[in-house]
């Protein structure tokens, strides 16, 4: 596509389960384009013209009734339902794929992360940034705890990785085409988009901001959901986890090797060793710490074999709106 066909804005979204979040989602984007629009030079990328791309991630609500009925009304919107529940980094993919934008806003439908940050974001744009990203400086309506976890993740995985991911961040950002262009040529399946941003590098600011509570519905995120994203990033970003096996083998090999020299010394002396307790204590930290980076070992190597598969990361069943 020509730069000069290309729409000046587009916003990525992907929604489960947010029939009740959606109106005023698009409300409050909608409001936000027109404004820009109304400013907007006839210098500006596609002529000031903006898209939302929505992405019905398999949503068993009626948010793709919505999302449909959004695009009938609003030629800006794009609604695109896949044929099932891929998850939101894939679904956030997808809505990548099809926006045609010269610079895509990715936000979450929930509103927790502010649109009206978008003019801002612009700002920071036009003064050479590629990617401008949103750092929470507040967390409204969540948890201690995945406060806490979210913070001690964050500070785990920088530790982790030579790559310099952003603390306290989500997926909320701004990025340039070739920013978005180089990010989709990077076919890995288990995806961990922020990281991912990272690593391409270019200029990439913060925009500090308060994040809201969710304006309804519940978070799409549970214990089990983080923890298997956390999985993803550490073994996508890192491979410091397959290291410390290697690390630990020393280290036991070592304390082998103590026992060892304790059993000759005490056969020589004839000291009556102790027998039952401190054989089943080694035999059980050797054997937990072998099961422990066999786990590790099994986690990249699943990994491995998913992406071996070849299959398509997603895959749509209907785009509705624009001028699909």
């Amino acid at each position: 596509m020509n730069k000069t066909d290309r729409p000046a804005i587009s916003v990525v979204a992907p929604c489960f389960n947010e029939e009740g979040v959606l109106p005023e989602f698009l409300q409050r984007v909608g409001a936000v384009l027109d404004r820009l629009a109304a400013t907007a030079g006839p210098e500006a990328a596609g002529s000031g013209s903006t898209e939302i791309v929505l992405v019905d991630d398999g949503s068993t609500d009626g948010t793709w009734r919505v999302m449909a009925e959004a695009a009938a009304r609003d030629r800006r919107v794009v609604a695109v339902r896949l044929m099932r529940n891929h998850g939101h980094q894939l679904a956030l993919t997808a809505g990548l794929s099809i926006c045609r934008g010269a610079r895509i806003l990715i936000i979450d439908a929930d509103l927790q992360d502010p649109p009206e940050l978008l003019p801002d974001m612009m700002t920071l744009m036009d003064e050479g940034a590629d990617v401008v990203y949103g750092q929470r400086r507040l967390r409204e309506g969540e948890s201690l705890f995945k406060r806490g976890t979210a913070a001690a993740f964050y500070r785990l995985i920088g530790r982790l990785t030579d790559v310099e991911i952003p603390c306290d961040t989500g997926d909320f950002r701004l990025v340039d085409r070739r920013i978005l262009d180089l990010l989709l040529a990077m076919p890995e399946r288990h995806r961990f988009i922020r990281g991912m941003v990272a690593w391409i590098g270019g200029r990439q600011v913060a925009l500090v901001y308060d994040r809201k509570a969710r304006v309804a519905g519940e978070s799409k995120y549970p214990l089990k959901k983080m923890m298997g994203f956390a999985v993803d990033a550490i073994t996508g970003f890192s491979v410091v986890p397959l290291m410390a096996s290697m690390t630990i083998g020393w280290i036991m090999a070592a304390v082998g090797f103590a026992f060892f020299l304790y059993s000759i010394v005490g056969w020589f002396l004839g000291v009556n060793l102790p027998g039952w307790t401190s054989l089943m204590a080694a035999i059980g930290l050797l054997a937990g710490m072998q099961f422990l980076m066999l786990g590790v070992i099994g986690a990249y190597l699943g990994r491995l074999y998913d992406q071996s598969k070849g299959r398509p990361l997603f895959m749509i069943r209907d785009i509705v709106g624009g001028d699909r």
